[in-house]
């Protein structure tokens, strides 16, 4: 398999949220088509809902890990304890890079706006925000631990 670390870094430098360009740019891989894909993360971004909460890219890497591993029986207890080290894992891997999964905390040093509203993209937001960075980061990380099959 060819790597999409780009193409999910690309996807956030033409305007979807970290969690957007992450989740949909593997979701295929999983049986989910992209329109699907891109509607099911959209509130995850900034944070989840702009509330600067988990990274959205962190949510895609879960996301991502229950469309592999997920688990539908209520009673397998063994089917859930795994889905939760997978993203502890991929969360762990992530936070040895950036020391967090907390949005507001990856951006502590940049200057974001209050309320619910997205601010305009342009070159002086995207300079100044490690997202780019951090997107593929999780894409990496997705790569290295759902996609490692395809790897080999």
């Amino acid at each position: 398999m060819i790597s999409r670390v780009e193409e999910a870094v690309r996807a956030f430098e033409s305007g979807y949220n970290c969690c957007q360009s992450v989740f949909a740019t593997y979701a295929d891989l999983f049986g989910m088509d992209r329109q699907t894909a891109l509607k099911l993360s959209s509130p995850m971004g900034a944070g989840v809902g702009r509330m600067r909460e988990v990274c959205g890219a962190v949510s895609a890497m879960s996301l991502l890990a229950g469309l592999k591993y997920g688990n539908t029986d209520p009673d397998n207890q063994e089917a859930k304890t795994y889905i939760y080290e997978v993203v502890q894992e991929m969360s762990n891997r992530f936070k040895q890079d950036v020391n967090s999964v907390v949005c507001r905390d990856l951006l502590k040093d940049v200057e974001v706006s209050e309320g619910v509203a997205p601010q305009k993209r342009d070159k002086v937001y995207y300079d100044a925000r490690p997202c780019s960075r951090i997107v593929a980061l999780a894409s990496k990380i997705v790569e290295e631990t759902l996609l490692i099959d395809d790897y080999m």
